[in-house]
């Protein structure tokens, strides 16, 4: 079992692992080589990064290959296509020099799809000056993404993150964004604009002094529509000493208290995948730390194969959420990026673990919504399947759309189990969903 943890005995020190110093674990050294090597292929191509409070407190180790945290933060060969692994495998046994493994494995990142649902091509705002802002996104009129660009990194890495281009050295394929000023002149310029996530990598990265910064910004410029602060961060599962024991825990909490009495609405949007990062006294006493600032703690997670498709798992996650003082948010759907094959459950499964989740916890867990696919046209929610004429079929809706008048409509799609994703299905009753037609003028149009 992991270790159990006194967070007051001392003040832990963040440690890293990656592919550099992995080995040096003792619980890694009691792999098979040919399980390390495994790792070296696939943590070439897909980042990778744990540290010691995962390694220490959330892994089982006597659990392995199975332990989901186990496979939520170290790489597994099922996460490469076997071509794409074969391709990396050959580059490492032949001893490729650095810049020749880089280039391989730039060459195979480019067939994941780095960039889904039309992030690089459809979201990026401009200026009324014409200046594009490639730290930030604008998809849904009420909420724009911010991009730090001193929050690129996290305190550990999912093998599923849908965000993996940001940390893997292609500055192409980069979001980011230094300065404050251009996100308050965009929000200026926009005032259907109401909340502004701050996202990456993971804000809560950053020293409280660096985020204070941008808090001050928004603050003092007075935006007369800027209702709410986001921060989608995963540090209360993977590091959440940060709101406890580092050297600048209280300062932090005095920036997220500084947003409440302003009179703004703190959205704390924090990502759980499983229960057991909802175990240990130091996640209880953070979550504690961070609702006493007035924040609200959202939370959500995609629904992924081997580590939570659990209908029971699922309902006993939200009702650990209740318990905490969180608010169940959203079941997304994998992204159609990276380890998709991998980590993909059939929206039809999917669907069905929803249901079986949702009847098991009372009304105050059902805030969540799901299962969402973050989809290039908006959030399409899988509501589930009926017959019309005899006719088995999928039902689905917009929750978000990129024109808002998509919202709450739905519409249909031929069954299909196997498929994990929009593009996948077929329309019902209709050569196209209602909403193509205008999703090809929009995109003609960038």
């Amino acid at each position: 079992m992991a270790q159990q943890e006194s967070i007051w005995d001392d003040s832990p020190t963040l440690k890293s692992y990656t592919l550099s110093n992995f080995r040096q674990l003792p619980q890694i050294q009691n792999l098979s080589e040919e399980t390390r090597f495994e790792m070296e292929v696939v943590g070439n191509v897909l980042p990778f990064k744990a540290n010691n409070y995962v390694v220490e407190h959330l892994i089982d180790w006597n659990n392995i290959p199975n332990d989901p945290m186990y496979v939520l933060t170290f790489p597994q060969k099922g996460m490469l296509k076997s071509e794409h692994y074969e391709k990396m495998e050959f580059a490492l046994k032949q001893n490729f020099d650095k810049k020749e493994i880089a280039s391989v494995a730039n060459e195979i990142r480019l067939q994941l799809n780095p960039h889904p649902a039309g992030q690089m091509e459809l979201n990026v705002p401009t200026l009324k000056d014409g200046t594009k802002l490639y730290g930030m996104q604008h998809k849904y009129k009420e909420t724009c993404l911010f991009f730090p660009s001193q929050s690129q990194t996290c305190h550990a890495y999912c093998s599923f993150c849908f965000r993996w281009p940001q940390f893997v050295g292609m500055d192409e394929m980069k979001f980011a964004m230094q300065e404050g000023e251009q996100l308050v002149q965009y929000v200026q310029e926009h005032p259907e604009i109401t909340d502004i996530l701050f996202t990456g990598g993971d804000p809560m990265i950053m020293k409280s002094k660096v985020f204070a910064k941008y808090i001050d910004l928004l603050i003092e410029s007075n935006l007369p529509n800027l209702k709410t602060i986001r921060i989608g961060t995963k540090s209360l599962s993977y590091w959440p000493y940060k709101f406890l024991t580092d050297s600048d825990s209280l300062e932090m909490l005095d920036v997220f208290r500084k947003v409440t009495d302003n009179g703004l609405h703190l959205a704390f949007m924090a990502h759980f995948n499983h229960l057991n990062e909802l175990s240990t006294l130091s996640v209880k006493q953070a979550i504690k730390a961070v609702r006493e600032t007035g924040a609200e703690i959202r939370t959500q997670s995609p629904l992924l194969a081997h580590i939570n498709d659990d209908a029971s798992m699922w309902a006993q996650m939200w009702n650990k959420q209740v318990q905490l003082g969180c608010i169940p948010y959203y079941m997304f759907v994998v992204r159609d990026t990276g380890a998709q094959h991998y980590f993909g459950v059939p929206l039809v499964r999917a669907a069905n673990i929803f249901k079986e989740a949702y009847s098991k916890v009372s009304g105050l867990a059902r805030t969540v919504r799901g299962p969402s696919m973050s989809a290039t046209p908006g959030k399409v929610h899988v509501m589930g399947t009926t017959t019309i004429n005899n006719e088995k079929l999928i039902v689905l809706r917009f929750l978000q759309g990129r024109n808002p008048a998509w919202v709450e409509t739905p519409f249909f799609a031929k069954y299909d189990e196997n498929a994990i994703w929009l593009d996948d299905l077929k329309p019902a009753f209709t050569d196209k969903f209602f909403f193509e037609d205008e999703m090809a003028r929009l995109q003609s149009k960038k």
